[in-house]
Protein backbone atom coordinates (compact mmCIF):
# COMPACT_ATOMS: atom_id res chain seq x y z
CA UNK A 1 0.00 0.00 0.00
CA UNK A 2 1.43 3.46 -0.67
CA UNK A 3 -0.29 6.73 1.26
CA UNK A 4 0.08 10.11 -0.32
CA UNK A 5 -1.01 13.57 1.75
CA UNK A 6 -2.69 15.97 -0.52
CA UNK A 7 -3.13 19.56 0.63
CA UNK A 8 -7.25 21.07 -0.21
CA UNK A 9 -6.29 22.31 -3.54
CA UNK A 10 -4.08 18.86 -4.53
CA UNK A 11 -7.62 17.14 -3.46
CA UNK A 12 -9.82 19.35 -5.12
CA UNK A 13 -7.51 18.99 -8.14
CA UNK A 14 -7.40 14.88 -8.39
CA UNK A 15 -11.21 14.85 -8.27
CA UNK A 16 -11.47 16.73 -10.90
CA UNK A 17 -9.38 14.96 -13.09
CA UNK A 18 -10.40 11.57 -11.61
CA UNK A 19 -14.22 12.42 -12.30
CA UNK A 20 -13.21 13.92 -16.14
CA UNK A 21 -10.98 10.59 -16.96
CA UNK A 22 -14.75 8.79 -15.82
CA UNK A 23 -16.80 11.05 -18.03
CA UNK A 24 -14.58 10.74 -20.78
CA UNK A 25 -14.25 6.94 -19.73
CA UNK A 26 -18.10 7.01 -19.68
CA UNK A 27 -18.26 8.53 -23.39
CA UNK A 28 -16.01 6.00 -25.07
CA UNK A 29 -18.12 3.13 -23.58
CA UNK A 30 -21.03 4.24 -25.48
CA UNK A 31 -19.56 4.87 -28.51
CA UNK A 32 -20.95 2.09 -31.03
CA UNK A 33 -17.72 2.13 -32.96
CA UNK A 34 -15.56 0.54 -30.54
CA UNK A 35 -15.66 -3.11 -30.63
CA UNK A 36 -15.54 -5.25 -27.49
CA UNK A 37 -12.50 -5.76 -26.74
CA UNK A 38 -11.17 -2.14 -26.55
CA UNK A 39 -14.82 -1.55 -24.40
CA UNK A 40 -13.55 -4.51 -22.12
CA UNK A 41 -10.33 -2.42 -21.19
CA UNK A 42 -12.07 0.62 -21.00
CA UNK A 43 -14.20 -1.06 -18.62
CA UNK A 44 -11.48 -2.63 -16.52
CA UNK A 45 -9.81 0.48 -16.25
CA UNK A 46 -13.24 2.55 -15.44
CA UNK A 47 -13.17 0.15 -12.34
CA UNK A 48 -9.48 0.82 -10.90
CA UNK A 49 -10.18 4.68 -11.62
CA UNK A 50 -13.65 4.43 -9.89
CA UNK A 51 -12.02 2.78 -6.94
CA UNK A 52 -9.42 5.91 -6.62
CA UNK A 53 -12.37 8.33 -6.88
CA UNK A 54 -14.52 6.31 -4.21
CA UNK A 55 -11.42 7.38 -1.66
CA UNK A 56 -11.92 11.26 -1.73
CA UNK A 57 -15.39 11.91 -3.46
CA UNK A 58 -18.71 11.77 -1.10
CA UNK A 59 -21.58 9.15 -1.68
CA UNK A 60 -23.50 11.42 -3.65
CA UNK A 61 -21.20 12.22 -5.94
CA UNK A 62 -19.67 8.66 -6.08
CA UNK A 63 -23.91 7.32 -6.60
CA UNK A 64 -23.57 9.04 -9.56
CA UNK A 65 -20.74 7.24 -11.32
CA UNK A 66 -21.73 4.36 -9.42
CA UNK A 67 -25.48 3.87 -11.45
CA UNK A 68 -23.25 4.07 -14.69
CA UNK A 69 -21.05 1.42 -13.93
CA UNK A 70 -23.87 -0.84 -13.22
CA UNK A 71 -25.58 0.38 -16.02
CA UNK A 72 -22.43 -0.38 -18.60
CA UNK A 73 -21.80 -4.03 -16.88
CA UNK A 74 -25.52 -5.38 -18.19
Amino acid sequence: MLGILFNDKECKELDYVLRKELDEMLLDLGDSRLDGEIKQAITRRYRIVFRMFARIASPRELSRYALRVRHNQQ
